[in-house]
This record gives C-alpha cells, structure tokens and sequence, in this order.
C-alpha cells in the first residue's frame, strides 16, 4: 500500500522518488499527510518565534532550506533540499540556487533602498520564491511563513492572516489565492498584498 495522494489545483505531484522520501511510513492518504504536516509546520512556527531572527541571517540560502527543513522534516527526508526534477510548475530545476540569489539580491536591494512597502517587499519575496519552486513539495506554505518571517522580523509588524486558512483544502480561499497569484504572475502584485492581509 503506498502512498495515495489527491491533488488540488496548484499543488504539485510528487514523483515516485519523492514519495520514497516519507518518514512516516503508516501514512497512505492526503489528509493523514495534511496532518502529520500541519503538526509539524506548527513546530517551524514556534521554532521562529524563539528564534531571534536577524535580517542578514534571513536573506541566504541556508536559512531558506533551514525553514524548509524545519517545516517538513519530522514527514520528508528531504526537507530542506532543492529538488532535483522539472515539475509542471516552476523552473528548470538546475537554474534553482541561480535563481535563488537573484531573488536574495533583488530583495536586500529593496531593503536597502525602500524600494517598496514593507507588506510589498514580503510578498514580492513570497511570489518570487513559489515561482522559483525550491522543493519537491511544501512550497506554498513555505512561502507564505517566509513572507512572515520577513514582515516580523525584518520589519517588526504583524504577520499576515492569509485569511486564516492553511489553503490545503480546494475551497473558495484557495481558488482566491490562487487568482492572485496568477495576477502577481502577470506582474500585478495588488491581489496578492490584499489575500495576505486580510
């Protein structure tokens, strides 16, 4: 009996690879991973808050797999680790850590020069990431906490709601998010603040 996963629209499909890679092995649906995961994100969360995060830390590669790993890594062995296929979203992924320090870059340059708000620059982060698709899995969620992580921590405001949903399930929410990403696609990156907010 392996692992037997339902998809919602915008979730990316593991290969049989990556399925190999569940710690847990007496998980066989989507929700008992939806809850082994959400156990676990809620520990990343806690892990933050005690965390002390200072902006120069954030903004690197190995705090990015950190919260990564921290996210996933009592359900995936490889949590934290840069995927090493195509998906059906995303980049190639051999131009991933390229990608990833140009992302870095553009970000510290908006700092530096308050190029945006500080709800625009955390968002413009959390839209750049997903696109890049750093993972096998776990992208969305993954975003969305370093969104948070950068509007608490770099700039001392509140986290964003994301509608208090974790937008696992295909509901009304997720299609709203999934909109406004696709907005922020095409360069309007409005939707995306407003979803975050409220």
């Amino acid at each position: 009996m392996g692992l037997n996963l339902k998809y919602t629209a915008g979730q990316t499909p593991l290969d049989e690879d990556e399925k190999e890679g569940l710690k847990i092995k007496s998980i066989t649906t989507q929700k008992e991973l939806d809850e082994f995961e959400q156990l676990n994100i809620e520990k990343a969360v806690e892990w933050t808050i005690r965390a002390n995060l200072k902006p120069e830390k954030i903004l690197t590669e190995k705090f990015i797999k950190d919260v990564h790993k921290k996210m996933y890594g009592d359900v995936w062995k490889w949590a934290g680790e840069f995927r090493k296929t195509d998906k059906n979203i995303g980049i190639k992924w051999t131009q991933i850590g390229i990608e990833l320090k140009n992302l870095i870059d553009d970000t510290k340059y908006w700092l530096e020069n308050k190029t945006y708000s500080p709800e625009e620059i955390a968002i413009r982060f959390k839209h750049r990431i997903v696109a890049i698709h750093c993972f096998p899995n776990g992208n969305g969620r993954h975003s969305r906490m370093m969104a948070d992580i950068i509007i608490e921590s770099i700039f001392g405001k509140e986290i964003f709601s994301w509608h208090k949903s974790n937008m696992v399930r295909a509901d009304e929410t997720r299609k709203e998010y999934i909109i406004a990403l696709r907005e922020a696609d095409n360069g309007n990156i409005k939707p995306l603040i407003k979803f975050a907010k409220n």
